[in-house]
């Protein structure tokens, strides 16, 4: 696994959701127009391909 060091004001988990071709993470609200990154952090389950 690699490190990253990242600056920002807040972390948010939560799991990522399958949508159409793609998924999608859900965050705050309160969050709309900021800008964001997003870091994987376990391997994604095999089954769910």
């Amino acid at each position: 696994m690699d490190r990253y060091e990242v600056e920002g004001h807040e972390v948010h988990e939560a799991e990522v959701k399958p949508t159409g071709n793609g998924a999608h993470v859900l965050v705050p609200k309160r969050w709309r127009g900021a800008t964001v990154k997003v870091v994987r952090v376990t391997d994604p389950n095999d089954e769910d391909e």
